[in-house]
């Protein structure tokens, strides 16, 4: 069966919000508790660096880029998201898909990338860890998930390839 990380279309709206969808009942990934429709997740999106893993004629993991401000300073940071299908864990497809998404970001100008993750999820921390990024710190008690107050890590990666011009 042929493996592609291709450009997500439209069409794949329906696969990339069923791995979001999974990815909220781990409890583990996000604190959102609710699926967005279509439109709302394209808004809260970069319009470029949307990827996604397909195995054959399915879709089974995805990586976006969403803004950190729409302040004019910030234009050059974003937020990663990657998400991999119940049942493709362990597949090595979001390491992939992350590697590609660092080089489609540095296209695109973005020079720092930000993740906010659950210490719980440690497969997610060592997959960021293991392409660049580095531990910047922990926020406790940051947000509620079900009533309860959880931390989150925070892991950054700044580009060497996007000119950061040091004074």
């Amino acid at each position: 069966m042929s493996e592609v990380i291709r450009d997500m279309k439209r069409a794949d709206a329906d696969d990339v919000l069923a791995i979001y969808a999974y990815g909220l009942r781990t409890r583990n990934a996000t604190f959102e508790t609710r699926v967005p429709d279509w439109e709302q997740w394209d808004r809260n999106h970069h319009p470029f660096c949307r990827l996604v893993f397909a195995l054959g004629h399915s879709v089974t993991g995805w990586a976006a880029l969403s803004p950190l401000s729409h302040r004019e300073c910030y234009r050059g940071v974003a937020e990663i998201s990657v998400y991999v299908a119940e049942g493709f864990w362990g597949r090595k497809i979001g390491s992939r898909l992350l590697e590609r998404a660092v080089m489609e970001s540095e296209k695109n100008g973005i020079w720092t990338l930000f993740a906010s993750v659950f210490p719980e999820n440690e497969a997610t921390l060592q997959l960021h860890l293991g392409q660049g990024f580095r531990k910047l710190g922990v926020r406790e008690r940051v947000a509620t998930l079900d009533g309860k107050w959880r931390d989150t890590v925070i892991l950054e990666r700044r580009s060497t390839v996007v000119g950061i011009d040091e004074e």
